[in-house]
């Protein structure tokens, strides 16, 4: 293929260093990045340039995948110029470093090693190098550490100046701890691509690579860049779906610790967050391992365009969602969806239409909200639900069914946050809303009372509030019957104001017979039947029955353990509930081992219970956490 020059206009907006890393071989690195590289640059009706730079220069193998080009200089060919230009301006002192690492790279004509390898798309390759007789002993005399030392500004200013004219700049790093791959890790990406297989050498070494590109970006000055963090695991066995759940969720009698709950805990503490859960990307993302593609260097975007949910063409795009759409791992696949219809219909809204525009907007914010709720976002979901409610006010009108279903939702995100009367003045407007169309006993009209109900009590009015609460409770046996959910429902709602009210044997019996119940009807793990246990198990513990507390807590958090997984702010609230039981039983090694499992010790409870030595074995055995601030290694370079 003919060699044409590479003449790259700047774009409107600056694109995005994305760097592929595995701590080991062996992963489909380089595999999923010429992959991912391929499907970028045919975005846009194949309108977004793409470069990909072979940075894995001791082994270096991304030309394979695109044979149709002539070799020419690359990445180490690069560098020596930029090394040759510091040499020459050694000794300029007062010079400051961003700007010197201008100079430098404003001197070399970047373009000539650059290469087009795609000619129905804007994808371009800088290669490792020129393969001649003297690479080996070439790539043997670069000193990246030098270069570092140098100019420090460097390798950033490279990064930016590249992600002018692409949209996105795909960086293949050389495996291991290297000070290349510290280079390619912590300097140059704004995302960070981590590939790994399901082994214990493969997890540790990504594990610890993250943690510490994370805590270099931190705590140095310059580096003060958010750098998002991508999981991709590879080679997974499809057709052992034991297996494959063992290594994705862990397996504590065998040893294994799971993948999700690894990179779950490792996100938290790099973000700072209280719980970062991955199920929904996990579901997506693995590259599942194919005879087809095991040997060679094939494109699956390409042979397989069909993209049915077996292909790894899917997979390419699945995971796209997250990465090209600055999602981050633990956003759900059914909030990127709904992100996006939203920003669609926004749009549309600008460039008119406003009425056909308003209503599905308001709809997919009601959703957005919903989903923000369950995940424990009460900020986010009230803003979703208040802006759908304005919308549906505006377009259908204050008493519209969608209106008041907003009204509705907004009131119980009020209702949590203790915006009380803002959530009372919205419910009477929908309990009277609702009364005057559907009439006084629809079970909508009767579920808006009870919502009512709850803020009363909140607010003190518990005599108005049980008031409410019986007479939707009556009219639900009459007209479902002592069993029916609702029925249950209110029940158990019934039970906890009688618990606010200091009734403890009424509210315990009351919630003894809805556990029972739903137990019956739904099973013992049933969401709602745990939801009873920890009402009833929070009761016996205000009775100071400590022992049938823990009981009950106990259950709780096996149950919401095997399905939620420990990192769950479900399983997290029911663990912290027993903790507090056990310390009133005076267990303290209990306590101590719930400490270890939750990660927070409760050093205090634990002095309170006179267990001294259980307080200075935990500060001992306690791990350092991630600094903000202070001194971090060199790029690559060992501590």
């Amino acid at each position: 293929m003919e060699l044409t020059r590479l003449s790259l206009p700047p774009l409107t907006a600056p694109g995005e260093v994305v760097t592929f890393y595995s701590y080991k071989g062996g992963t489909g690195r380089t595999m999923a990045l010429s992959n991912i590289a391929v499907l970028l640059a045919k975005r846009q009706n194949a309108t977004v340039p793409t470069l990909m730079i072979d940075w894995d220069l001791e082994a270096p193998g991304l030309h394979h995948y695109f044979p149709q080009h002539e070799e020419g200089p690359g990445v180490l060919e690069f560098f020596e110029a930029c090394g040759e230009q510091l040499q020459r301006r050694r000794g300029r002192g007062g010079q400051d470093d961003a700007e010197l690492a201008r100079q430098v790279l404003a001197a070399i004509d970047w373009e000539q090693y650059v290469c087009r390898v795609d000619q129905s798309s804007p994808l371009y390759l800088m290669r490792a190098g020129r393969f001649d007789a003297s690479y080996g002993e070439r790539l043997a005399a670069i000193h990246w550490d030098t270069l570092f030392d140098a100019c420090p500004a460097l390798f950033r200013c490279f990064a930016d100046n590249l992600a002018r004219h692409f949209r996105y700049v795909l960086v293949d790093s050389r495996t291991g701890r290297s000070d290349s791959a510290g280079i390619c890790t912590t300097l140059l990406p704004r995302k960070l691509v981590v590939v790994f297989t399901p082994n214990r050498q493969s997890l540790e070494g990504v594990q610890a690579l993250v943690a510490r590109a994370a805590a270099y970006r931190r705590s140095h000055e310059d580096e003060q860049r958010q750098l998002l963090v991508y999981p991709l695991p590879s080679r997974i066995e499809m057709g052992d779906s034991e297996q494959r759940a063992q290594w994705r969720r862990g397996d504590a009698a065998r040893g294994i610790a799971g993948y999700q709950p690894i990179f779950e805990e490792l996100l938290r503490d790099c973000y700072g967050l209280q719980h970062a859960l991955m199920d929904s990307y996990f579901d997506e993302v693995q590259l599942q391992q194919t005879k087809t593609f095991a040997y060679g260097e094939q494109l699956a975007v390409r042979i397989d365009q069909g993209g049915d949910r077996f292909s790894l063409t899917r997979t390419f795009e699945a995971f796209l969602e997250w990465l090209a759409g600055g999602y981050f791992p633990w956003q759900s696949s059914r909030e990127i969806h709904l992100l996006a219809s939203i920003g669609e219909a926004r749009q549309a809204l600008e460039d008119g239409s406003p009425r056909a525009q308003s209503l599905p907007l308001a709809r997919d914010l009601n959703r957005l909200g919903e989903l923000y709720r369950r995940e424990g976002k009460a900020g986010q979901a009230a803003h979703c639900f208040e802006e759908s409610m304005s919308l549906r006010q505006r377009v259908l009108g204050e008493d519209h069914v969608d209106t008041l279903l907003s009204k509705s939702n907004l009131a119980g995100l009020l209702r949590q946050q203790g915006r009380l009367d803002e959530a009372e003045f919205l419910e009477q407007c929908v309990v009277e809303a609702r009364a005057r169309q559907l009439g006084a006993e629809h079970l909508d009209t009767l579920a808006a009372r009870a919502s009512l109900a709850a803020t009363l009590a909140l607010r003190g009015d518990s005599g108005a509030a049980l008031a409410i609460q019986d007479a939707v409770l009556e009219a639900y046996l009459r007209l479902l019957g002592g069993e029916h959910l609702l029925t249950l429902e209110c029940k158990a709602a019934r039970a906890e104001l009688l618990a606010l009210r200091g009734e403890l044997e009424a509210a315990r019996d009351a919630q003894q017979q809805v556990v029972a119940a739903r137990k019956r009807l739904l099973g013992a793990e049933h969401p709602d039947t745990l939801r009873g246990k920890s009402a009833l198990a929070r009761t016996l513990a205000q009775l100071r029955q400590f022992e049938a507390a823990r009981g009950l807590f106990s259950t709780v958090v096996e149950a919401r353990t095997q399905r939620l997984g420990a990192a769950h702010p479900e399983t997290r609230a029911a663990r912290q509930q027993l903790d507090e039981v056990l310390r009133q039983l005076g267990e303290a090694a209990s306590v101590r081992e719930l400490c270890q499992q939750l990660e927070c010790p409760d050093y205090s409870a634990l002095a309170q219970l006179g267990e001294l030595d259980e307080v200075a074995g935990l500060v001992a055995e306690r791990p350092e956490p991630l600094e903000l601030g202070g001194a971090a290694p060199a790029p690559g370079r060992r501590r």
